[in-house]
């Protein structure tokens, strides 16, 4: 008996928040871009002999994910997708794609640049072709976007611990959309005109944690095969930054029922979410640290955040710690401070080498609007090559303080980013990270946490950042607004 033909799906995409506020650019090469068979190794559920890789052919095209960054400029978008639509249009016939992407990239005159991509692809693959898509639930979710997708997905926690699950469901739901043949999913979107930072929306606590249950419960309900939340990114300045909720499915009733569900429970709840950690002024934080006998404790620089949009060179935070008195003498409360880029400070300390003294001038090249670069002098303490974000990565222990300096901005997630350099986070008395929210190894580690709202171009106060083109009216720039329209935007398979 003949075996029934395999369908045939590409892989593309990419991925990338794009402050809208900060004054760095993201070039081609930020997007450390997988070609052909490279690409499966982002993909553990389609390694050789993985159920989901043995349920079709497979033909990956390129796929980028670039640390948080600005925007990209028109010839880096080019650039990029070019060369996806010459894999795709090199291919045969596509029975499917699937569609990795963030949601949250800024590009210069564009304001929708992933559904922009999409439409390109489908010039090349066609109409009939089934996409699925996978999303970061702070990228943001326009009518054109579900429009040109069949079906589309979005992480569920904030830390997001279940990517690779978003990601191995966009693809089950692909490979079984194909498998069954028939009609495509019944889609409902509803724009929700609420527009929160990530810090203020993690499933941590309520109310986004039974925010997204009910996303879960809503997916196992008869005739529903997907149900999406995204909270929307809110350092991008265009009119689709806003929160959205997207479900997929067979019952047109049921699928429209969900989706007005949702998005009625996350509208009503938009004055309950607060920020998931205490909050300070950064001479507050540090106050707090020092007279807290919690150890560690850690103070989120939030407003230079690389892993949300920020430069990572702002060093007002470094500015101001230095001069803290209480830090400047060896023997003080220990304090590591991750982290400021600079190479040619990298430079002078490789020059000094470990256990020599240096001067270095760092940081506050690419965002001087705070502060400038900050001069120190100190002892060079360790010395770490071959980082795949830093590249180059010297920790200079100045008074009481370990200043950790990179050749690249790097985020400091992990607790092996500390102990590869020769620093014991857990002995620590004070870590200051630029980061919002604790990723989950720093968020178990720390004694005492506060989220300092300090400048930079992922500023927490995102009413002072100075939107422009938002679509208004929008909690909170709108607090008073009326109740919007919520009821279910349909598409017919």
């Amino acid at each position: 008996m003949e075996q029934p033909r395999m369908p045939v799906i590409a892989i593309a995409g990419l991925a990338i928040e794009s402050s809208a506020f900060s004054p760095a650019r993201t070039d081609a090469a930020a997007f450390h871009s997988r070609r052909g068979a490279e690409v499966f190794d982002d993909y553990p559920f389609l390694a050789p002999g993985e159920p989901l890789r043995e349920a079709a052919e497979w033909l990956p095209a390129l796929t980028g994910r670039a640390l948080p960054g600005g925007i990209l400029s028109a010839a880096t978008f080019a650039e990029l997708t070019d060369e996806i639509i010459d894999r795709l249009r090199a291919m045969p016939t596509l029975d499917g794609l699937y569609f990795d992407i963030h949601g949250a990239m800024s590009v210069d005159g564009l304001d929708d640049p992933e559904a922009v991509l999409l439409e390109r692809i489908r010039a090349v693959i066609g109409s009939e072709a089934a996409v699925s898509t996978s999303m970061d639930l702070h990228g943001n979710v326009s009518a054109r976007l579900v429009e040109l997708t069949d079906l589309i997905t979005t992480d569920r926690t904030a830390p997001h611990v279940d990517t690779a699950q978003t990601k191995e469901r966009a693809v089950r739901n692909l490979v079984e959309l194909l498998g069954r043949g028939g009609p495509r999913p019944i889609k409902a979107w509803i724009p929700v005109p609420v527009l929160l930072p990530g810090e203020k929306t993690s499933t941590r606590l309520e109310p986004a944690k039974g925010l997204y249950e009910q996303v879960a419960r809503a997916e196992a309900l008869p005739g529903i095969l997907d149900a999406a939340l995204w909270v929307g990114y809110a350092w991008a300045d265009e009119p689709r930054n806003r929160a959205a909720v997207v479900v997929t499915g067979s019952d047109r009733e049921a699928v429209a029922l969900a989706a007005e569900q949702l998005a009625c429970l996350f509208w009503n709840a938009r004055a309950e979410f607060a920020f998931v950690a205490p909050t300070d002024t950064y001479a507050g934080a540090l106050d707090a640290a020092l007279s807290s006998p919690d150890r560690p404790f850690f103070i989120s620089d939030s407003g230079d955040n690389p892993t949300a949009g920020g430069a990572g060179d702002v060093t007002w935070g470094l500015r101001e710690l230095l001069a803290r008195t209480e830090f400047q003498a060896a023997d003080g409360l220990t304090v590591i401070y991750a982290s400021v880029p600079s190479a040619s400070g990298v430079a002078a300390a490789i020059a000094a080498g470990v256990g020599g003294t240096v001067t270095v001038t760092v940081g506050a090249e690419v965002d001087a609007r705070h502060a400038g670069p900050v001069t120190f002098g100190g002892v060079v303490h360790s010395i770490h090559h071959g980082d795949s974000d830093a590249r180059v990565e010297v920790v200079i222990r100045t008074g009481s303080v370990f200043v950790i300096v990179t050749e690249r901005r790097k985020p400091y997630h992990h607790e092996r980013d500390f102990t590869d350099l020769g620093l014991a986070p857990r002995a620590a008395d004070i870590v200051i990270v630029k980061i919002g929210y604790l990723e989950p190894e720093l968020f178990d580690m720390a004694k005492g946490w506060i989220l300092a709202l300090t400048p930079g171009g992922v500023d927490q106060d995102i009413l002072r950042l100075g939107h422009r083109r938002l679509e208004r009216p929008l909690y909170p720039f709108d607090p008073d607004m009326s109740a919007p329209d919520l009821g279910a935007r349909l598409s017919a398979p």
